[in-house]
């Protein structure tokens, strides 16, 4: 059975090549902890993995002139390492290659 890589979205952008657009979640900047100890919005800056949704998918890469199918699928809650960060219509969402992605979340 194969998934879907693409659904209909909102959003009016494709990646191309095996780039993907991803919708951080769990996004936690500062705060304060139940002790009163109030934490700065740059603790959480860039450190380890994030954790995103993925939004859109590129149609894969060419290696050899065969298309190499992406692994991540529009849906997939996945961890990823780094990627530009793009607005479009106020939100924020990270485009990465697909190579930057370091796991799906089951």
């Amino acid at each position: 059975m194969k998934k879907e890589t693409q659904k209909k979205s909102s959003l009016k952008l494709k990646p191309l090549g095996d780039r993907v657009l991803i919708k951080e979640i769990d996004k936690e900047g500062g705060g304060e902890t139940k002790s009163g100890i109030i934490i700065p919005d740059t603790v959480n800056e860039d450190k380890g993995a994030k954790k995103g949704t993925v939004v859109a998918v590129g149609p894969g890469r060419y290696d050899d002139g065969k298309l190499i199918a992406m692994g991540v699928f529009v849906g997939d809650t996945v961890l990823f390492s780094w990627g530009d960060v793009i607005k479009i219509s106020g939100e924020e969402y990270h485009v990465v290659n697909e190579s930057n992605i370091i796991a799906v979340v089951k």
